[in-house]
């Protein structure tokens, strides 16, 4: 028999009992579908993790008080100040260091008229933070080093705080009263793309100065962000950071210790993207469960299907139909019924990552379809064995007698 007239009866087999095949297909369909699409949403992730970190500026070092998680717990945080700042924007002693931005930061709520808004970041820092934090200005304009000298409370916004004190008005040369405090708006910066974590945008930007002297007090920095010189001098950029710190620090080799911690932008980048990669493979072996269970469920069905053909393999066999073609009808069944579920569940994870799933959207990498295709192919062959073969085994006059 050719294959053509195998595939025939095999299809005709199937469309004997169409509730029970469709039962059997969608057992696959969900575990090829799954798979496809919470690998997507693995992927989706590892994706909104690097464009957050990206956003940060992979060319930046953000220096914080206080050691590693490998501090004792008789380490002191080491205060940040502004002369430990100064002291990094040295090119002879960092000459891939290309700005140093001395931070404080908190939650501050602004005024305007009869709207209030909470900012969440509040940040008192020089003219160098912006470029350095991949913000661009808007409209308006930026400080200047002069506006940090005079102490003078100017101003620039975030998209969404602008939005939300002003609604569609022009904030430029307007007056917002932050925590009793008038402050007059400079510039808007311009909209920057969310991880779906936090609003990048809901920020302020004022001279340290006017924030420390108005609102914090010359209390310690929050941190100091450090803009290397390109991306491939970020490691010599941070080698050059800790020595200074170290000596300014007086830290030693002896020291346990460090009582500062640098942040690297792109270890860090490094370090989500692998982590992220683990979260997929494991979405993905999860979801192969659900497969796995797909072809236990077409084992099962085959198993049924031969029993209630044995009468007819039985005619067959003694007219003289080989071992092999009746092995190859049903191991064709099979493979029908698994690669009938897994170009649907295909169809079915297409239409599912047109959502937003667990805040994330989808990603579908044309590798997973064709793995899920491929699997679930390997799937109705392996599962369809025992039963395929439990068919060609069965003796003609065994088989006849059978009721």
């Amino acid at each position: 028999m050719s294959m053509f007239e195998t595939i025939r009866f095999a299809l005709r087999g199937l469309t004997a009992n169409k509730l029970r095949s469709g039962l059997t297909v969608l057992g696959i369909l969900i575990g090829v579908g799954a798979v496809i699409l919470l690998v997507a949403v693995g992927n989706g992730s590892a994706q909104r993790i690097q464009s957050s970190i990206e956003q940060l500026g992979t060319n930046t070092l953000t220096v914080s008080g206080g050691g590693g998680r490998q501090a004792s717990a008789s380490t002191t945080a080491t205060s940040l100040t502004v002369d430990l700042a100064t002291a990094l924007d040295d090119p002879e002693a960092a000459p891939d260091v290309k700005t140093v931005s001395p931070v404080v930061t908190g939650s501050q709520v602004a005024t305007y008229g009869s709207t209030d808004h909470t900012i969440s970041q509040f940040v008192g820092t020089h003219p160098t933070y912006v470029p350095a934090s991949n913000f661009e200005l808007g409209s308006g304009a930026m400080f200047t080093q002069e506006d940090i000298t005079d102490h003078r409370k100017v101003v620039v916004l975030g998209s969404t705080v602008a939005e939300s004190l002003f609604a569609t008005a022009d904030p430029i040369g307007q007056q917002i009263n932050v925590s009793g405090k008038l402050f007059a708006v400079i510039g808007v910066l311009a909209e920057k793309g969310g991880s779906g974590f936090s609003d990048p945008n809901d920020l302020a930007v004022a001279p340290l100065s006017a924030v420390q002297e108005s609102l914090t007090g010359y209390g310690a920095l929050s941190q100091i962000l450090v803009q290397a010189t390109g991306p491939d001098s970020v490691d010599a950029a941070q080698a050059e950071i800790t020595s200074i710190l170290n000596e300014k620090l007086g830290v030693t080799a002896s020291t346990t210790s460090t009582p500062y911690r640098i942040l690297n932008q792109a270890q860090l980048l490094e370090t989500r993207t692998d982590n992220a990669k683990t979260f997929t493979m494991l979405l993905g072996a999860v979801a192969g469960i659900s497969l796995l269970v797909g072809g236990i469920g077409i084992t099962n069905i085959m198993m049924v299907t031969v029993t209630e053909r044995t009468r007819e393999i039985g005619i067959r066999k003694a007219l003289g139909a080989p071992k092999r073609t009746v092995l190859n009808q049903f191991l064709v069944e099979a493979t029908v019924l698994s690669v009938i579920g897994g170009l649907l569940g295909v169809a079915a994870a297409a239409a599912g990552s047109q959502f937003t799933i667990m805040g994330v959207k989808p990603v579908i990498v044309p590798s997973s379809v064709v793995l899920a295709l491929g699997v679930s192919v390997a799937i109705g062959l392996f599962f369809g064995s025992y039963p395929a073969s439990r068919a060609a085994s069965l003796r003609p006059i065994e088989a006849l007698r059978y009721e």
